[in-house]
């Protein structure tokens, strides 16, 4: 297995595989541009002035797991963070351990860049992911967070 980040020298295929791989999980997406609206936002990863970038899991060939995140400044860590959007293993590959070494990719590459943290949110009762991220010294921040969309 293979895990490396998606670069600006990774041709459109690549993103085409990556989008295919997050509407596993992006199913409440809906709409019939909600591909297009994937391999877009992932397109983006390929720009040098962005702050979205993208993690790939890889056996044989295939894709199997990816981290999407974007960089981002917060007064309150006193310097830039993750904020990690999505974590997620194909139904086939899970329980290898494939997501623990997303994150210990992502974790390792956030030391590299100087970066001050991670935060991401889960679900209330997923408690093997919760599992996961307290494994990784993860911990709960007691929040309410809030939305709003256009």
């Amino acid at each position: 297995m293979n895990i490396y980040k998606l670069e600006e020298h990774h041709d459109n295929e690549t993103i085409h595989q990556a989008a295919d791989l997050l509407m596993g999980q992006m199913e409440s997406i809906g709409g019939d541009d909600a591909y297009q609206n994937m391999y877009d936002i992932l397109l983006q990863t390929q720009s040098p002035h962005t702050n979205a970038e993208l993690f790939i899991a890889e056996d044989d060939g295939k894709m199997i797991g990816a981290a999407y995140l974007n960089t981002q400044f917060s007064l309150r860590k006193g310097g830039k963070y993750i904020w990690l959007n999505d974590l997620y293993v194909h139904e086939g590959h899970r329980n290898k351990g494939i997501a623990k070494k997303l994150l210990l990719a992502v974790i390792h590459w956030a030391e590299q860049h100087g970066l001050k943290g991670i935060e991401l949110e889960t679900g209330v009762n997923n408690i093997a992911t919760k599992k996961l991220y307290n494994s990784l010294g993860f911990y709960d921040v007691v929040s309410k967070r809030y939305g709003f969309q256009f």
